[in-house]
């Protein structure tokens, strides 16, 4: 987050595992929730330079990002462009062939009627024709015949070839012959039927269907848990009446052949973006849409994915350490797919109890745990979001860190089998009852011969301080080892390990401090009923006090090579209690 705080500009950052460090600017107002003041800043401001070239390659790498994304999405509306014209023109063409393959179906159905009218008023004037001249020859032959009757001398003769010739006249006078045409000269026209083709032409200026739509890439705070905001666009002059919207979760483990595919909703809308409800956090849906009018409807649009946004993650608090200088704080992601990066916010409580109205961000922590610079001797209350494409999660529930004095629980796994653990986790107990073998089955990491547990050490260079309250009649081993130190070997006898004997005798109490099975010969004449444990990696020192008297019992002088963590270990049956988150007594680091 940033903020103004008279006009100066800090940096926040992360550590993760490996101490990589995650910057994100954060202005800061006279007081911050860490109180960082201009002498106290040194750090801060031998990383200024540094911080502002991350800070301004990040920007502009999340620019060219930005424009990437934007590039494809406008590859992605050409490729639509073209292809919608491509469809028109397409279209247009396929009307000019049906146009014309109509028109000639018209002109060859009409060409072979006029052909068939033809052939039938020729044949019935070529039969009128031949009857004409069938009936001029029988008359030029009645004719002929008449006169040479006439002509004949013989008047009996005449008598009798005449009154045949006489029938035969009554009788071709008798025929009718049809002197008027049996056909009509003209041809008949009747209409053209062009209905069809009326239609085609008036199709190409009627609304086409649709083209396929084009779903926007997902917008970042675009999503909630359960909801999507979809947003599309459709690059071409199209009416449309409506758009059905599809979607469906993508499944990792969807079968091959298909049979159990998730089941596809569908929204209708209006307008170009429809908000998608009653979905899953943190899943992956995959959207399409399609476009209809009167005329039909259009192809799909490419399909989409969208993500709805995280669940919160839940901080572990039993595994949230922190001394004066930084708090490393862990939690679960909460959620079953993978999110793209978490942002821890923190804000300083006020000595009344209040919260701060100033909250700082740590943002783009790509792993479940952050190491935050924080300041000494005040409480913050810190809170967890996680992240992806859609946007962040609501707030985790906050932890509670105070940074008085160094503060951890016990690492459970290292723990003996004998051990049992407090409700609260500060204090250890050794019964005196056997645990039969099939009972002990030991992890990698717990201790098998030691009756020993570690604590978890926040991991920084620095000055730590806690006290460790033991009953007089119990043995104990306490001080610190690497974490991988020996678990089949007792603390203090290897060269991982620095440790505080206490030996219980008929006589007195005997105190050893050992490392590699070494220790000093040192006489303790008061039995230490508190005991104080002071470690400073700066110094390289490893320092023990009798807390009820202020005495300073005994120094390892060492150069630790790795972070080490507190170790305790009980010799006969008891209990052992840590107190810490405490504020180091000054005679501790003089």
């Amino acid at each position: 987050m940033e903020a103004n705080r008279g006009g100066r500009t800090f940096q926040r950052f992360s550590v993760n595992t490996n101490e990589s460090l995650h910057f994100e600017p954060c202005e800061d107002t006279s007081s911050s929730p860490t109180g960082i003041e201009h002498d106290e800043d040194n750090v801060f401001m031998k990383e200024e330079n540094e911080s502002e070239m991350t800070s301004i390659r990040n920007r502009l790498q999340g620019k060219v990002a930005e424009m990437e994304n934007f590039a494809g999405h406008l590859e992605e509306i050409f490729l639509t462009v073209e292809e919608n014209f491509g469809r028109q023109e397409q279209h247009l063409e396929q009307h000019y062939n049906d146009v014309l393959q109509t028109l000639s179906q018209r002109h060859s159905e009409r060409a072979a009627g006029l052909l068939e009218e033809k052939k039938s008023k020729m044949e019935a004037l070529y039969s009128q024709l031949l009857s004409c001249g069938q009936a001029l020859d029988a008359s030029k032959e009645l004719i002929e015949t008449a006169q040479e009757i006439y002509r004949t001398p013989d008047k009996r003769v005449f008598l009798k070839t005449v009154i045949p010739i006489i029938k035969r006249i009554e009788m071709f006078a008798k025929e009718k012959v049809e002197l008027t045409l049996s056909t009509k000269l003209e041809f008949e026209t009747p209409p053209a039927d062009l209905s069809d083709v009326k239609t085609m032409m008036d199709s190409i200026n009627a609304v086409p269907a649709p083209s396929a739509p084009v779903i926007n890439p997902q917008m970042s705070n675009s999503a909630t848990q359960t909801s999507l905001r979809v947003c599309w666009s459709l690059f071409s002059d199209d009416t449309v009446e409506y758009y059905d919207l599809y979607y469906r979760p993508v499944l990792e483990d969807t079968p091959a052949d298909g049979f159990c595919e998730p089941h596809v909703s569908t929204v209708k809308v209006k307008e170009t973006h429809c908000t998608v409800t009653d979905l899953l956090p943190n899943a992956q849906y995959e959207l399409w849409v399609t476009a209809t009018n009167t005329t039909g409807i259009s192809p799909a649009s490419e399909k989409a994915l969208y993500m709805t946004v995280p669940s919160p993650p839940v901080i572990k608090q039993r595994e949230c350490t922190s001394c004066p200088d930084a708090a490393l704080i862990r939690w679960e992601s909460g959620n079953t797919n993978p999110v793209d990066s978490y942002t821890v916010e923190l804000s300083e409580m006020d000595t009344d109890g209040t919260q701060s109205t100033v909250t700082e961000s740590i943002v783009a922590v790509p792993t479940c745990q952050c190491l935050i610079q924080l300041l000494s001797g005040r409480r913050y209350l810190i809170s967890v979001r996680a992240v992806n494409v859609g946007g962040p999660s609501d707030k985790s529930d906050p932890v509670y860190i105070s940074t008085s004095g160094t503060f951890f629980y016990f690492l459970e796994e290292t723990a003996h089998p004998c051990l049992a653990i407090s409700e609260d986790g500060f204090t250890i107990f050794y019964g005196d009852e056997e645990l039969p073998i099939s009972a002990i089955a030991l992890d990698d990491s717990a201790f098998t011969r030691c009756v020993a547990i570690l604590g978890d050490l926040i991991p920084v260079r620095a000055r730590h301080y806690w006290e460790v309250e033991v009953d007089e009649g119990t043995e104990f081993r306490i001080g610190v080892a690497y974490e991988d130190t020996e678990r089949n070997s007792y603390l203090g006898v290897n060269a991982s390990s620095w440790c505080m004997r206490h030996i219980l005798s008929s006589s007195r109490h005997k105190y050893e401090f050992l490392h590699n099975g070494w220790s000093p010969d040192l006489r303790i004449t008061v039995h230490p009923v508190r005991i104080g444990v002071a470690l400073d990696y700066d110094r390289g020192t490893l320092s023990f006090f009798n807390v009820n008297l202020e005495q300073h019992l005994h120094t390892f002088q060492c150069h630790f090579r790795n972070y080490v963590q507190p170790c305790f270990s009980l010799d006969n049956p008891g209990s052992l209690t840590v107190h810490n988150a405490i504020e180091a007594p000054e005679y501790t680091f003089i």
